[in-house]
């Protein structure tokens, strides 16, 4: 997930090395009636195999699909074959787009230096090999700089006051060789320089520990050295891709001319196999084309699985932006899966970018309450691929749960995390909730979808992450 405002984009808080907020619940639902599953409800989620979710988890969680990447294409392959195995007519879209590969070696060695260090690398760095002499540059502004002579250097610089990517451009124009910043409190440094500049030159991270350790030894040791190796890093044009899969009404004439979306992203973080994020969602996507597949319903459903969510919801606002606003009219409704199997996340919720209820969230709140007896938890999510949607005026919401596993954007997202019993609950819900608006025998007038009014707010549990 980039994924990602759960009040700041997950986005904006992976980039500036933000740890995860958890989430706050604010108001417990009133006491209320459970539904009795209908057939319809049974129909739509009897043929649920879990264990092919499961399966498919394990299959695309092999290895990080970084956007753009080999291991991306064959997800991409590997999800258009299940689709056209379930009889459906599937569109691959490409698009591109500018893009950051991680570095494949980062290294920092300073002789003497008794400590092992521990560098990172700041998203859109530069690769270089530099064996120059350390300089102390404070906070690497302009001031710090024009004080120490950092020509042909590596510049040690704290974290604070201004952007990693304009203490580097300050650095590179004092004439330094290479930049190393350390964070300004305690932990690892991770961090984003916002996009190319041809003035950056290599640049590592480290810790607050490390930088203070690393600053002693330079006070210490006059003339001390060190060599920075970053291997692989580049900026340029890549290629992803969505994967579209359409179910048509079963009959042409009582097509509604509606059409559902039901979503989830393919791509994973680097270094994170991605097993619940999103594999799972991805994998719970491919389960419910297969079940509904044959289903009678007068409204169009679409499986979608969008490309490089992680760089910034690129492959989500791609297909938004190709449809005409005819087509953006008929989608009555954005269903979108992301991180939906942790074992180690809390409970589920349904999120609209602005928090407040709409039709995705009303179908959600009947169908789980027909299936646990409670509505799912309503929360604000301003980060995933139901964003795009939802600027374009298409009622959406992102069913993930909160808060989040701590194995998040990590190489601990593996299989043995996921939840059978999570993936189950919310492939049961998703079903219930789109087939409840899809089927044949529940006639809604054409694209009403704005006139709507949804279930009050107060009938939801309410959740917001700030």
């Amino acid at each position: 997930m980039k994924k990602k405002t759960i009040a700041l984009t997950l986005t904006a808080m992976l980039a500036v090395g933000a740890s995860i907020p958890t989430a706050v619940i604010a108001k417990p639902i009133e006491a209320g009636y459970q539904e009795a599953l209908d057939q319809f409800d049974q129909k739509a989620i009897r043929k649920i195999d879990v264990d092919r979710i499961y399966n498919h988890i394990a299959t695309l969680s092999e290895e990080p699909r970084v956007a753009g990447t080999d291991v991306e294409n064959r997800a991409v392959d590997y999800l258009r074959e299940e689709f056209e195995s379930y009889g459906y007519d599937v569109e691959v879209q490409p698009f591109t787009y500018t893009g950051y590969t991680e570095p494949t070696r980062i290294d920092l060695n300073v002789p003497g230096f008794d400590q092992g260090l521990n560098p990172g690398n700041f998203t859109y760095g530069v690769s270089g090999d530099v064996t120059a002499g350390l300089v102390d540059a404070g906070i690497g502004s302009p001031a710090d700089f024009e004080r120490v002579d950092a020509k042909g250097k590596i510049a040690v610089v704290q974290r604070g006051e201004f952007s990693f990517a304009d203490k580097i451009v300050n650095a590179s124009e004092a004439g330094a060789a290479g930049v190393i910043i350390y964070n300004s409190g305690p932990g690892a440094l991770n961090g984003t320089l916002g996009g190319h500049d041809d003035r950056l030159i290599p640049a590592v991270s480290l810790s607050h520990e490390q930088g203070q350790a690393l600053l002693k030894h330079v006070k210490a040791n006059a003339g001390s050295e060190a060599r920075i190796v970053v291997e692989g890093a580049k900026t340029g044009e890549h290629v992803s891709h969505n994967v579209i899969a359409t179910k048509h009404p079963t009959s042409k004439k009582k097509d509604t001319g509606e059409v559902i979306v039901i979503g989830s992203h393919m791509d994973s973080v680097p270094g994170a196999p991605g097993a619940n994020d999103n594999a799972s969602g991805t994998s719970v996507t491919l389960e419910l084309a297969r079940v509904m597949k044959d289903l009678p319903s007068d409204t169009e459903i679409r499986f979608a699985s969008f490309g490089a969510e992680e760089l910034g919801l690129i492959g989500s606002h791609h297909y938004v932006n190709e449809l005409s606003e005819e087509e953006k009219d008929q989608i009555i409704a954005n269903f979108n899966l992301d991180m939906v199997g942790s074992r180690d996340a809390g409970d589920l919720m349904v999120a609209s970018v602005d928090g407040e209820p709409n039709l995705v969230t009303e179908l959600t709140h009947k169908s789980s309450k027909k299936l646990n007896g409670e509505p799912t938890t309503l929360g604000r999510s301003g980060s995933s691929d139901h964003v795009p949607f939802h600027q374009a005026g298409i009622p959406a919401a992102l069913f993930i749960h909160s808060p989040l596993e701590p194995w998040y954007h990590t190489p601990q997202d593996t299989l043995d995390k996921i939840s059978k019993e999570k993936l189950l609950d919310v492939a049961e819900i998703v079903a219930a909730a789109v087939y409840d608006r899809a089927r044949f025998d529940n006639q809604h007038p054409k694209n009403k979808k704005r006139e709507e009014t949804p279930v009050p707010k107060e009938a939801f549990y309410e959740q917001s992450i700030r």
